[in-house]
Parts: structure tokens; sequence; C-alpha cells
């Protein structure tokens, strides 16, 4: 016997709420991460991200307990996409590069 979504032990028939939610309540979990599974979606370092977080330019963390702190996985993946599309714009800022004519050895010539 093969069990569809109807009858599924933790389904909810439309217009009943899950356990615990009022009605009208959004449905939809938020998830969360961790810091270890951020870094392995944002490469950057964790001094970066908490001045960015600090500049409002990256989503900010928040506290589940007095001792785990955790970001929400749809601002992140938001924020990635945004980055890309200003990257692939040629907007996003970018450092420049090094000044050839400052260096020490070997020194361009002309």
């Amino acid at each position: 016997m093969s069990l569809t979504n109807d009858t599924a032990p933790h389904s909810h028939a439309p217009g009943r709420t899950a356990p615990g939610r009022a009605e009208g309540d959004l449905l939809t979990l938020q998830r969360t991460i961790r810091r270890p599974e951020l870094r392995r979606i944002v490469p950057l370092a964790d001094t970066t991200i908490y001045e960015m977080e600090q500049r409002g330019e990256f989503p900010r963390r928040f506290h589940l307990t007095p001792r785990c702190v955790v970001w929400s996985l749809a601002e992140v993946e938001i924020w990635i996409n945004e980055r890309r599309a200003a990257s692939l714009a040629n907007l996003a800022p970018r450092a420049p590069g090094p000044d050839v004519h400052l260096r020490k050895t070997r020194p361009v010539t002309r």
C-alpha cells in the first residue's frame, strides 16, 4: 500500500493548520543555517562577513538561543543572487589592479 500526500501521517488537508499554528499563519518554514554551512555557501572569512553585516551589506545573523547563532538561508540566497546580478551587469565594485610602476624589483620600463 502506497501513501500519497493526502494520506501521509503528517500531511494536512487544505484549510487545516499545522499543530501549534494559528489559522492564517504562514505554513512555510524558514530554513536557517549555522556558521559551518554558511562558510560552505559563502567563501568569505568570518571577519569579512561580520564587517559586511555591520555595514548592512550582508544578511544579519540572529540568535536562536543564547549560544546558537544562525542566518536565514533564504536571505543568504537572495544576497548571492543580487551579487551575481550586479557582477554580470558590471555594477559590482572591484579592487583596483596593482600599480606595476611601484614595484621594487623588475620595474616596468618603456
